[in-house]
């Protein structure tokens, strides 16, 4: 189906174009702001990169804002203060809440209207830097900093509701920095012929236990239960064999899943991502898998 005879593309062109006359107005920060975003439906790397980005700049007090997807509370919440988590990942949202507990410099608020939210931090926390988490299509707020990660299939997807894509392909000329995603799982050479184009690799892989945050130096002989609820759990499950990790079973839950009714039978070794294994008690047989960033050339983006 071409975009246009997609009513969906006639309501994001003219929702930009809005934007992009002035008649819609944005919120101006006296700090600057780093956004971080991507034209498709989950799965892009963004928390990834935030977490990155935040690490990258040790020296200034960093505050992230998110809208706090699928959260169970309204309004403002600080969710930490410095490396202080002070709510739960029910009530920030699952990635506010695990970016809160693996960031000790950084502050995290989510709000949906996260204009109000920025002017609360501005007020009580006081940020040298604002990261804008899943921003791109958030043009309320101006940014100093525009980041887009594209993935190699989103260069064949289609817009919403017959493909994954938020917005056309052609909105990726609104960013200022472009990140290929995933450069270890599906390495593709594309250039923008005008705008800076960096690579994304995750590397340093290290299996963690839940229980004491110990590194597991021989996963490779073990056999695990592999589950996730992200937005693309299959790069998941491939990053799994990449790695060499066995599995006995793999289990695929929707983005954002609450994990609930879901119980760990003690006689099984479990993997999982961070993400994920936010949301369940430590265990001694529940394991998350993290990785390091490396994107050559963005510090020299990051100079405020």
């Amino acid at each position: 189906m071409s975009d246009l005879i997609n009513p969906y593309y006639y309501g994001v062109r003219l929702r930009n174009w809005l934007y992009d006359r002035k008649v819609l107005k944005v919120c101006k920060l006296c700090v600057p702001v780093v956004s971080v975003g991507n034209l498709s439906l989950g799965g892009s790397g963004k928390s990834s990169l935030v977490r990155h980005i935040a690490n990258l700049l040790p020296e200034l007090h960093v505050c992230l804002l998110s809208r706090g997807y699928r959260r169970s509370s309204k309004g403002t919440l600080l969710v930490s203060s410095r490396g202080h988590v002070l709510r739960g990942w029910q009530e920030a949202g699952d990635e506010p809440y695990m970016l809160a507990k693996v960031l000790r410099h950084a502050s995290v608020v989510v709000d949906e209207d996260r204009c109000r939210g920025a002017q609360f931090a501005l007020k009580s926390l006081k940020p040298d830097l604002f990261i804008l988490d899943d921003g791109f299509q958030h043009r309320r707020m101006a940014r100093d900093l525009d980041i887009l990660l594209l993935r190699k299939r989103d260069f064949s997807d289609r817009l919403l509701p017959f493909g994954r894509l938020r917005e056309p392909l052609s909105s990726l000329e609104r960013a200022d920095l472009l990140v290929l995603s995933y450069g270890e799982l599906e390495s593709f050479d594309w250039q923008h012929p005008s705008k800076p184009t960096l690579k994304m690799v995750r590397e340093g892989w290290k299996v963690i236990r839940t229980s004491d945050l110990r590194e597991l130096d021989n996963f490779r002989e073990l056999e695990f239960t592999a589950f996730a609820g992200l937005g693309d759990n299959r790069q998941f499950f491939l990053t799994l064999e990449r790695l060499g990790i066995k599995t006995v079973r793999r289990l695929s839950f929707p983005d954002h899943y609450h994990y609930r009714d879901f119980i760990l039978r003690k006689d099984q070794l479990y993997i999982t991502t961070m993400k994920d294994a936010v949301k369940l008690p430590p265990t001694d047989n529940l394991y998350y898998l993290d990785f390091d960033l490396r994107v050559e050339g963005l510090k020299e983006f990051l100079r405020f």
